[in-house]
């Protein structure tokens, strides 16, 4: 999929869930800087909506990305499951 797509897809979802979602990324298999940028849009989305977005299962690349740029601490994060 594309961002254009994902972005797409996630406003749907937004806009059809409920206040607290969840995002399971653990099918992505890898993420570049658009990555970084999707999830932002994402979580501005929901903060426009009152929503709470936590993200599951980060892929690595992602994960790295993040630090690299400082901003992985703004990425809310659900705890693991086990």
């Amino acid at each position: 999929d594309t961002v254009g797509e994902l972005l797409a897809e996630g406003a749907e979802i937004l806009n059809a869930g409920n206040d607290a979602l969840e995002l399971d990324l653990g099918r992505v298999e890898d993420a570049d800087s658009a990555g970084i940028s999707l999830i932002f849009e994402w979580l501005r989305q929901a903060q426009s909506q009152s929503r709470q977005l936590t993200f599951l299962n980060l892929p690595q690349s992602l994960l790295s990305l993040a630090r690299l740029y400082g901003v992985l601490e703004m990425i809310p994060q659900a705890a693991a499951h086990h």
